[in-house]
């Protein structure tokens, strides 16, 4: 994590490590096992910081948050062991043969998905965003939707982009670190709402199935 993001983070209230006489920050354990709750719910599960203060909150009060997603707890860890290794190597990149293995993509479908623009290599690999699309992918191929079915996809998302970084378009423009996460952040939230939206909007077409 860089410095700022962690400085970030203590601004929003989910650290608050302790302080020499002169001013330095001296991070616990504690602080440590903060960060990596963070992260994984935001990370894997894609939640913003306000429920993540939430929940953190619950748990300073004593509380048991409710719908914990899998590997998250408060005690005697927040943080499975699993998950903190993933974590860690979680800037990893994965070679063509690694995603196909870890995704369950057969050859023809990783071409195919490369073909049709779904999956982009960054750096001389795959990160873990092209993980997700290979596996997504790779279920949906089980229910007989190709790569060629999932173009409108991508064009989506694309749009639904191009309507974040215009809302946070301003805050994304400051060259500081601090200002960046930010903007990052206000991204992640509004993205949620669209999801949550399009989500709304498809479960509804599929209660219409279910009346006669």
């Amino acid at each position: 994590m860089t410095a700022s993001k962690i400085r970030f983070y203590e601004e929003k209230g989910l650290i608050s490590p302790q302080r020499t006489p002169a001013g330095y920050r001296q991070f616990r354990e504690s602080d440590v096992e903060r960060l990596r709750f963070v992260l994984a719910l935001q990370r894997d599960h894609y939640l913003p910081l306000k429920v993540i203060r939430e929940y953190l909150q619950a748990i300073d009060q004593g509380l048991t948050p409710e719908n914990l997603p899998t590997g998250v707890s408060i005690a005697p860890r927040m943080v499975s062991d699993d998950l903190a290794r993933e974590l860690n190597i979680r800037s990893r990149r994965l070679s063509p043969e690694q995603l196909r293995t870890e995704s369950g993509a057969g050859i023809e479908l990783y071409e195919t998905m490369l073909s049709y623009g779904l999956l982009e290599m960054h750096d001389g690999g795959f990160d873990d965003h092209a993980l997700k699309v290979a596996r997504a992918c790779t279920s949906l191929a089980a229910h007989g939707l190709e790569p060629r079915h999932l173009r409108p996809f991508q064009a989506a998302a694309e749009r639904e982009f191009g309507l974040v970084e215009r809302a946070v378009g301003p805050r994304s423009a400051k060259r500081d670190g601090t200002s960046a996460i930010r903007a990052a952040e206000t991204a992640r939230e509004i993205a949620e709402q669209c999801l949550n939206l399009h989500s709304a909007l498809v479960q509804a077409r599929i209660a219409e199935m279910e009346t006669p």
